[in-house]
């Protein structure tokens, strides 16, 4: 199992890869950056979404071939960001604050342009999807999302007005420019992103309303609190009522509307944002919800060597983003899952790691793909790590993150 030393060691290093990068990398989805596909492939939605396929699914990196650009990805920094102020709580080493309010500046330099309601964020690169084409910059509600708990979690630690203030200019832009796709009764669901769409995404309304309830208990300003706690209240309660009896939650609603059914790290995603509700709000009712859902994501989603599923019932590919999401989820549940945390975390270690601050991306039956995908390798291990140092590292009283 992995040693605090070891975990240590190995923020260092990708650090120091990360930072040499200068916090630039390849993505997922990144195909159409390479100016030879977006010339050849560039014109119709099935093409798009040929050239987006093709280099996801290519067993190797075929982006430094076709002079793919490396790019900034807001999620990313964002990433990189929560994993410092994890580090400064625990180590108390200046640099590392330091490091995260650099990317928080960086950050403020590349949100998306454009004549928006408030401050957001989207990747730097077109993409196309089954449901939408999102141009280079578009404005993304996820990424927003990530990008406002990294200023959530600097405000914590500094108290600095303009962090907080920052996450408000994102709440704008959430409630005033993202679709508004259902708004009945007690429930509300937004949008993806401010463009045409229909596909209600699972995870999207429950991490916008997190937000939103963070900046309600953080804020003194009572202007408009009742009514963004209500808000909030209603975006993650949509969310909660599509639970299933099994404690799961499918990628969208109607589940027919993707081909993902019960995915590792959206599950992840809509349990962390759960547990950051309930404790901005102090508000337990979903409780239940929560430990059903925390369950079925421990037996479901995770082989007993630790290895991340890739749904819940498909094995492979072993996703890094997968483990990353696991031990993220799990290192606040010790008592209840004890060792799980870092079980998952070993494997990660053990069979992802390269050396030298460089995680591989994906496992497969008979292959694996051992190239860096910056944001989506090492920036969520990074978290992952400094989130598993930081639950372990004696505290009192005990740490709600």
């Amino acid at each position: 199992m992995l040693e605090s030393a070891q975990i240590k060691k190995i923020l260092d290093e990708l650090t120091a890869y990360s930072r040499n990068q200068n916090y630039r990398g390849y993505n997922k989805h990144d195909g159409l950056n390479s100016p030879i596909l977006k010339l050849i492939l560039g014109w119709s939605k099935w093409a798009r979404i040929v050239a987006v396929q093709a280099v996801m699914r290519f067993p190797l990196n075929m982006r430094p071939l076709i002079f793919t650009r490396k790019t900034y990805n807001p999620k990313g920094l964002a990433l990189f960001s929560m994993g410092c102020m994890q580090r400064y709580s625990v180590e108390k080493r200046p640099q590392h604050l330091d490091e995260a309010e650099k990317l928080l500046r960086l950050l403020q330099d590349i949100h998306s342009p454009g004549e928006w309601s408030g401050i957001a964020w989207g990747y730097h690169y077109p993409w196309q999807d089954p449901g939408f084409y999102a141009t280079t910059n578009t404005p993304n509600a996820v990424v927003t999302c990530f990008v406002c708990e990294s200023f959530l979690e600097a405000y914590r630690i500094t108290q600095k007005e303009t962090y907080l203030e920052i996450v408000k200019g994102a709440i704008d832009f959430f409630l005033n420019d993202l679709t508004v796709l259902k708004d009945e009764g007690d429930e509300m669901c937004l949008g993806y992103m401010p463009i045409p769409m229909t596909m209600r995404v699972m995870d999207v309304s429950i991490l916008i309303g997190t937000v939103i309830a963070q900046y309600v208990a953080l804020s003194n300003s009572e202007q408009n609190k009742q009514a963004l706690g209500q808000t909030a209240e209603r975006l993650v309660r949509y969310v909660i009522n599509q639970q299933t009896d099994a404690g799961a939650w499918f990628y969208t609603d109607p589940p027919g509307d993707s081909y993902i059914r019960h995915d590792n790290y959206h599950t992840g995603f809509i349990l962390d944002a759960i547990w950051r509700y309930m404790q901005a709000t102090r508000n337990f009712e979903w409780q239940a919800c929560y430990d059903i859902g925390l369950a079925f994501y421990a037996e479901n989603h995770f082989m007993a060597d630790g290895a991340p599923r890739w749904m819940s019932d498909t094995d492979y590919p072993f996703d890094i983003h997968g483990a990353a999401q696991g031990t993220i989820t799990f290192a606040r549940h010790q008592e209840e899952y004890p060792g799980l945390a870092l079980k998952i975390a070993t494997w990660a270690v053990d069979n992802m790691y390269r050396g030298g601050g460089r995680f591989a991306y994906q496992k497969h039956r008979y292959y694996t793909k051992s190239f860096t995908l910056l944001r989506w390798c090492n920036g969520w291990m990074f978290r992952a790590l400094s989130c598993l140092q930081y639950h372990q590292a004696p505290t009192d009283p005990p740490k709600p993150l």
